[in-house]
Parts: structure tokens; C-alpha cells; sequence
């Protein structure tokens, strides 16, 4: 996305949220010092503060597990802002990797799976439900 992006990171259990938000937020902030004086510009590069969400409730086995959803979402991104059509025509998501459509080493395919709790070909079927019914909302 030109303006944010969305990470999905596994942090170790006792990691906080706030520790999280706080690293990124140092890295962003001087990406975006860097950028500034290379480009002679000032002020933000992105659109909102760092934001840290458990997608995973590690102290509650019968807790909805909320990591495919935001990969949904995720990947949805740019056909809602009119990047993309289709969820494999955006070359910076990850769908493209979890989906078998490129082998990328960034994101663990087998790892996400499994904390998800989803099989390959249900997280392609729902991802691509979930485009039909953005398209058919849109109309």
C-alpha cells in the first residue's frame, strides 16, 4: 500500500504488544528521518501510529482464532483501494505466497497454516469468496 502496510509477526509469549509497537515505531521513524533528508522533504511517510493486535488468544484454546480473517483483510487491501483487481496482482502481499502462486522465503507458509487452523485450498476458496462478495458490495 502507498501509504501502511500490515505485518503479521510471531512474537515469543511473555512479548507485549506495547514493546512491539514501540520497536516499530523507533524503525519507522527513522526510515522516515532517512527518507526526509534524502528526499529534502518533511512530515509523515505513513498513515497511522503503530498498532499491535493479538490474532491469537494463547491462554484460550476455544478462542476464534483471528489469523485468517486479518490475512483476509490484509490482502483485500489493495483491490479495495483500487490497487489490484484480483488478490494476485499485488506483488508486495503475501497472498501470492500462501496461495502457491510464488515461493517467497519472508512469510512461513507451513507456520501460518498452522496457527490458523486452515488448509491451503479453504484459505484460496474463502480468499476468493471474500473478493467475489467485495465486488458484488461495490456494485
Amino acid at each position: 500500500m502507498p501509504n501502511h502496510f500490515h505485518l503479521m509477526i510471531l512474537t515469543p509469549e511473555d512479548f507485549k504488544s506495547y514493546d512491539l509497537n514501540n520497536a516499530i515505531g523507533i524503525l519507522l521513524r527513522s526510515y522516515t528521518r532517512a527518507i526526509n533528508l534524502q528526499e529534502g522533504r518533511s512530515g509523515s511517510l505513513f498513515q497511522q501510529k503503530t498498532k499491535a493486535k493479538e490474532l491469537i488468544d494463547k491462554n484460550n484454546n476455544n478462542a476464534v482464532n483471528y489469523l485468517a480473517t486479518c490475512a483476509h483483510y490484509i490482502h483485500l487491501n489493495p483491490v479495495r483501494a483500487g490497487l489490484a483487481e484480483h488478490l494476485n496482482q499485488w506483488r508486495f502481499s503475501s497472498y501470492l505466497d500462501l496461495a502457491g502462486l510464488r515461493n517467497g522465503t519472508l512469510c512461513n507458509k507451513e507456520l501460518f497454516f498452522m496457527l490458523s487452523g486452515i488448509r491451503k485450498d479453504e484459505f484460496i476458496k474463502e480468499s476468493e469468496a471474500m473478493l467475489d462478495f467485495k465486488r458484488m458490495s461495490f456494485k
